[in-house]
């Protein structure tokens, strides 16, 4: 288990919040503040690629969006809005830098309409994220997010607990 110092309550607070308003700007189309969760040479491991430098990721991002708005459509053939979640997440902290595995699931408006003609939600995606981040200038950031897919063949997370890689990346990190 790990060990916590006095600033851990503090750390975990603010790398949470970097995570709710990394979702949040993704969810809402704010591809500003998306590239702005990671650090000026972070990357992005995802489902469609591996992007490095904050305006790649800002440029990919918005890319992204709008691929995934033509693959995932509401009953009225509209882009389905998708809305993520973040929880079970695990965060350690060694000074300036930290760690984070997380499940994340994804639901969105895609489903058919019940008796009173609202559009119902779908679950759709989830899978695991595998963090590293720096802080850089008193502020967290994303130096490398990998997105698990547990639904994609080769980007699903495995069998083994991912909080056992995490801390093993510490230690060889921060030792």
């Amino acid at each position: 288990m790990a060990k916590y110092d006095d600033n851990y309550g503090r750390d975990r607070a603010e790398i949470e919040d970097l995570m709710a308003r990394y979702l949040m700007a993704m969810d809402y189309n704010d591809f500003d503040t998306y590239a702005d969760t990671f650090t000026e040479d972070g990357t992005l491991d995802y489902a469609t690629g591996t992007v490095t430098g904050r305006e790649n990721i800002r440029a990919e991002s918005k890319a992204f969006k709008e691929r995934v708005g033509k693959m995932f459509t509401d009953i009225d053939g509209q882009p389905a809005l998708l809305r993520h979640v973040l929880c079970h997440s695990v965060i350690r902290v060694e000074g300036d830098l930290a760690w984070h595995t997380g499940f994340w699931f994804e639901f969105d408006n895609g489903g058919e309409r019940n008796k009173a003609g609202r559009k119902t939600i779908l679950m759709g995606t989830y899978g695991i994220y595998e963090d590293q981040l720096k802080r850089v200038d008193g502020e967290w950031k994303f130096f490398y997010r990998n997105i698990r897919n547990e639904f994609l063949p080769g980007r699903d997370s495995g069998t083994v607990n991912p909080v056992l890689a995490m801390d093993a990346l510490a230690e060889k990190s921060s030792g």
